[in-house]
């Protein structure tokens, strides 16, 4: 049986991070606070429920951090209908299967979310995890951990993701982690965060199969 490989949603299989960054600046001007996009853009990845401390402040958090958070959901509920798989997302997850990989999708997004996502990604036979799934999103590893639970976690493992956030989070739950620069932050970012490959694009990592597979380790955690 092949390794595990963790997949993230956003950002990674389908093109959701500016349109996620748009919708927390829409939000946060619903409370007169206006962050700009690049600043927003950096915390992409980083799940709402420690996403507003860090760019708004505690005090902030304290008030309105639950209403900032449903403010941003249905901002991005109005968005969501321009999202689209990104190129190859679809053919990744079929290599992965060919070559004999468990796989799981690793979002914290709601369910209504990653149902969307999979009918674009067309993988209705992968399992996946969900907001209900974790106590604190990334960059806490609680989501990898949930992950690796779903997927029958013995064995050899790895994560492929698009931000810094994900790296934290593979990192804390001892899982190896592949970058792609699809979600805006570069290279060296992610290898400084803990990436220890990185591609331009998924038929990239489809092209360097064996090679990625070969990153996989027990999770150490």
């Amino acid at each position: 049986m092949g390794p595990i490989v963790i997949l993230d949603v956003d950002g990674t299989l389908v093109d959701t991070n500016y349109h996620h960054a748009l919708a927390w600046y829409r939000a946060f001007r619903r409370f007169e606070v206006t962050l700009p996009l690049a600043r927003l853009h950096r915390h992409m990845g980083m799940g709402g429920d420690q996403l507003v401390a860090e760019v708004a402040g505690n005090d902030f958090e304290s008030e309105h951090g639950n209403d900032v958070r449903d403010a941003e959901k249905e901002e991005f509920g109005a968005l969501i209908g321009e999202v689209a798989a990104l190129e190859d997302a679809t053919e990744l997850i079929a290599a992965l299967g060919d070559a004999g990989c468990r796989l799981i999708l690793a979002s914290s997004a709601k369910e209504e979310e990653i149902e969307h996502y999979i009918e674009l990604l067309g993988a209705d036979d992968v399992p996946y995890t969900t907001s209900a799934d974790v106590e604190q999103t990334k960059p806490d590893p609680d989501l990898v951990v949930a992950a690796l639970e779903k997927a029958d976690g013995d064995g050899s493992a790895l994560m492929i993701g698009d931000t810094p956030w994900d790296c934290e989070a593979a990192k804390g739950a001892g899982v190896p982690m592949v970058g792609v620069l699809l979600g805006g932050f570069s290279e060296k970012e992610l290898r400084e965060a803990g990436a220890k490959r990185v591609y331009a694009a998924l038929r990239d990592i489809i092209a360097d199969m064996d090679a990625l597979l070969e990153a996989a380790e027990p999770p150490t955690r």
